[in-house]
This record gives structure tokens, C-alpha cells and sequence, in this order.
């Protein structure tokens, strides 16, 4: 008879101000202003939005189902290419050396490392190539024949819907949730947190802290890189 194989262990990351030192959404909106694609209203608001996102103060729900709108009628491929040149200008030089440096120790460990984040594959894949991570969980955009519908794929990844993500994932690969970790700078991350035998907390927002200190979590601050502390 066959020996049944040991549940593996996770490492899952959040990306925005865990990896990355920025928001990888503050960002594009950034690029989109400098290419005169929206105007400084445009991307007033949008920063406004990631204020009340830290405070916890944002419906995320509502707001990435009405951003969505903005991808409708634009192909799958060119925004692809986009978000990679994005990723090599932008983002890259943003990452976090000791986000990178865990990402490849457990990576080295065999434990299963999946990238979990409301940003869109988009964003994620080229992210994703670099570090060597294979599994993405992230909010879905809806298309039609490579060309996006203005939708979302419901649950987005935020919140429960991470959770649910998660549970997909770790049904498929056989992952032992008490053995693994989860690293996010978020306190909307919480309910994910309390999920995982290892939670590490990165860079936490204020009320992220609180809670750390309360529960006894283990707060690591990266380092931000040398280029993006220099700006």
C-alpha cells in the first residue's frame, strides 16, 4: 500500500509594502500621469483611496469593481506587455533585498510560496518570474476573447477572499496551514494571520503593530533599497 505523502508547508507573501516598498497601484497611477493618460485629480483620488485603504477606513470591494471599468475594452496582451515594462522601471528597483532574500530561503526550504495580493496578475507575473515563485493569488480581471470586460472575478483577493484563494490553492497542493507562514504589512490581513501557524508581519501599518504587539506576533522592518530611500 502507498505511504501517504506529508501536508507541505506554505509561505505566502502579500506584495504591496511587503515585497515592494511601494504600492504597486500608487505607482502605475504615477506612470499613467507622466504619460498623460489621467490628470493630477485623477491621481489625487487614487491616493486618497490607499489612505483610507492603511486606515482601513476603504470599501475595496466597491472601489476595485469600479476601477475595473477602466481596463474595459483593452486587450489581455497589450496590457501584459504594459505592466512588464511597469515592472522593470518601476517596480523592480522597489523590492524589498531581505523580501527577496525569504521569498528564496523558503523557496530553498521546498515549502510552496505563492504571491497573494488584490493586483492583478498584470502586476504580479513579471514579480513572480523574477523572484522564481510558480502560484499566484490575485484579483481576476474578466475578459472576452483577450479583451477585458470591465468586471471582476468574484471573490476579489482581499480579505476573506484571500482566504478563499488560499483554500483553493492549499486543497490542490495538500498544505499544512499550522505549519506555514503568511507575511503582510496589512491589518486588513488579520483573518489570514490568525489562519497560519507562522505569521510574520513586515513594515505594519499602525494598527497592524498594535495587533502584533497584543498577539505576540514576530514585526520584522526591511530595509528600504538604497534607490528608492534615495529618492
Amino acid at each position: 500500500m502507498a505511504r501517504a505523502t506529508a501536508p507541505g508547508v506554505g509561505a505566502f507573501f502579500d506584495v504591496d509594502k511587503t515585497i515592494l516598498a511601494e504600492n504597486s497601484g500608487t505607482a502605475y497611477l504615477k506612470v499613467l500621469y507622466e504619460r498623460g493618460e489621467i490628470d493630477w485629480k485623477t491621481v489625487l483620488f487614487g491616493l486618497g483611496s490607499y489612505l483610507r485603504y492603511k486606515l482601513n477606513l476603504l470599501d475595496i470591494e466597491r472601489w476595485i469593481e469600479k476601477n475595473s471599468g477602466m481596463f474595459q475594452g483593452r486587450g489581455e496582451s497589450a496590457t501584459a506587455l504594459e505592466a512588464a515594462e511597469l515592472f522593470q522601471t518601476t517596480l523592480l528597483p522597489t523590492i524589498y533585498p531581505e523580501a527577496e532574500e525569504r521569498v528564496r530561503w523558503h523557496l530553498g526550504q521546498g515549502h510552496l510560496v505563492a504571491l497573494v495580493s488584490g493586483s492583478t496578475k498584470f502586476v504580479l507575473e513579471p514579480l513572480a518570474e523574477h523572484l522564481g515563485v510558480k502560484h499566484l493569488l490575485c484579483t481576476l480581471l474578466e475578459a472576452h476573447e483577450g479583451v477585458f470586460t470591465g468586471r471582476v472575478v468574484r471573490p476579489i483577493c482581499f480579505g476573506e477572499g484571500k482566504i478563499y484563494w488560499i483554500q483553493q490553492l492549499i486543497e490542490r497542493e495538500t498544505i499544512d496551514l499550522a505549519r506555514s507562514y503568511f507575511y503582510t504589512d496589512s491589518i486588513t490581513d488579520v483573518p489570514l494571520l490568525d489562519l497560519v501557524g507562522h505569521p510574520v508581519i513586515v513594515n505594519p501599518d499602525p494598527l497592524l503593530y498594535r495587533k502584533a504587539l497584543q498577539r505576540h506576533w514576530p514585526v520584522r522592518f526591511f530595509e528600504r533599497p538604497a534607490r528608492v530611500g534615495a529618492s
